[in-house]
């Protein structure tokens, strides 16, 4: 009532409508450095990009053949809600060919980019005032969606000692403290590239099964891993709620396409709210994604190039003095102590913007509690935009 009040004009008996509560989400602190840093470039400042999680490789060729052709057709109209059935059959065969797995196409859900998927799942799996278990640092938009939906968000606080990682241990104490209904997980993680290991993967899966709590896991830098073992969660339990996408590893973030692997349980109701919130997944996107599959050697390539970037930044980051990286197991990111320069990387990441050239994420995006002394780089850019921003940083560092 206070805020309707506040609202109203005077001399007027009429309120102005103000913003929902729902919308007062904390913002993307990543796209908003990327509206700083193209400003700066606007102005003629030269500006590195390592803020954005975006590969720096364009589309694969033969996606690009392959809607040159679908639009000399001409008509581009709906699909199905759930995605073609050409493109949900070629995922399915991707989980056998990748993990060795059957998983029905009637299970697999076509979505608009990871983000849709994230919206339905939750909408799908828990009422108003559910609790999710979230590890932090983490992706922000897990909790800002979170948040919108009337939902709660409960923190695992990992740290430098479990690399980033939940542990079965963390949820059994956080459920010790109220109802879990949820945990999201995220293998290779944002910020910190960690892969949760294939048996601890397994006893939080275990753990979360015992507590009768869905298990969703973010599976969309799947493909880029460095050496490191990587489980799909469906390998564990076929129960769980899995997402993934084209973005990152098939370089297709503008498309916006991603899927979800659900349980049956599950295929109706999300059925239902994807007809109804943005009717089908768009249709030119489904076909550049069932090319994508067949565009490895190219894909294996760009990946080269990020894993030749990682052996630069666990090189170089040291000797700037950014001593506490643990080592990128997948992904295109390191999650960098700044506490011997800083204790709000908030202002450092501004600085280094403006004065140094160089964009990065403050770690505050990630963790609401302990991201003012970190902040996440990037590395998917062009292995000489790395260099450069290396020579940039040693040279703003020691003035």
């Amino acid at each position: 009532m206070s805020e309707k009040i506040e609202n109203e004009r005077p001399g007027s008996t009429q309120r102005r409508p103000a913003p929902s509560r729902r919308s007062e989400v904390a913002p993307f602190i990543a796209m908003d450095v990327l509206r700083d840093a193209k400003a700066l470039e606007t102005g003629g400042q030269r500006i590195l990009h390592l803020e954005v999680g975006q590969p720096g490789a364009p589309t694969p060729e033969g996606v690009r053949v392959a809607v040159d052709a679908a639009l000399s057709e001409g008509r581009i109209g709906y699909t199905e809600a759930l995605g073609t059935t050409p493109l949900r059959e070629r995922i399915a065969r991707h989980y056998r060919d990748a993990y060795g797995i059957d998983v029905p196409p009637s299970r697999i859900v076509v979505t608009t980019g990871s983000s849709a998927a994230f919206v339905l799942s939750f909408l799908a799996a828990f009422d108003v005032g559910g609790r999710i278990a979230l590890p932090a640092p983490g992706y922000p938009a897990y909790r800002n969606i979170i948040s919108a939906m009337g939902l709660e968000t409960v923190w695992l606080e990992t740290d430098e000692r479990s690399r980033w990682a939940p542990t079965a241990e963390m949820l059994d104490e956080a459920a010790a403290r109220g109802r879990l209904d949820g945990i999201l997980v995220a293998s290779p993680a944002n910020p910190s590239g960690t892969v949760v290991a294939p048996d601890q993967m397994e006893a939080l899966m275990t753990r979360a099964r015992e507590l009768g709590m869905w298990f969703i896991s973010d599976e969309i830098y799947h493909g880029l891993t460095y050496g490191a073992p990587c489980d799909t969660a469906l390998q564990h339990d076929e129960n769980a709620i899995v997402i993934n996408s084209f973005s990152k590893y098939y370089c297709m973030t503008g498309w916006r396409i991603g899927w979800m692997v659900v349980p049956e349980a599950l295929v109706r109701p999300i059925e239902r709210l994807a007809q109804n919130i943005y009717i089908s997944p768009p249709a030119l996107s489904q076909v550049a994604a069932l090319a994508a599959f067949d565009c490895t050697d190219e894909l294996e390539r760009n990946k080269a190039v990020y894993a030749k970037n990682r052996e630069i930044l666990m090189d170089a980051l040291p000797k700037l003095g950014f001593d506490k990286v643990l080592p990128m197991d997948g992904a295109f990111y390191a999650y960098v102590d700044v506490g011997r320069f800083t204790n709000d990387s908030g202002e450092f990441a501004d600085r280094m913007l403006r004065e140094a050239g160089v964009a990065t994420t403050p770690g505050l995006d990630f963790d609401p509690v302990r991201g003012n002394r970190y902040l996440r780089i990037s590395f998917a850019g062009p292995t000489a935009e790395i260099e450069e921003a290396v020579a940039s940083l040693d040279r703003w560092l020691k003035r």
